[in-house]
């Protein structure tokens, strides 16, 4: 993807690098290596995939531990 064509924006632009860490987190754990350079775009639909599936799975577990009253993972 060339600049000028992220279409996804945060909706709380401070915490782009906290975001940035917390994909690079999950990449490992799912087997992949979080490209140095922050371009995704080499990688294949299925990686980037696995890897945004796992981040909103574990947002909505701490989600729900929170409303629950329950401790976080983080």
């Amino acid at each position: 993807m060339g600049l000028g064509q992220k279409r996804n924006k945060l909706v709380v632009p401070e915490a782009y690098k906290a975001m940035e860490q917390f994909k690079a987190e999950v990449a490992r754990e799912v087997g992949i290596t979080a490209p140095p350079d922050g371009y995704w775009g080499n990688y294949s639909s299925r990686d980037c995939g696995a890897v945004g599936g796992h981040m909103v799975r574990r947002m909505i577990e701490d989600y729900e531990r929170r409303i629950s009253g329950g401790q976080t993972t983080q």
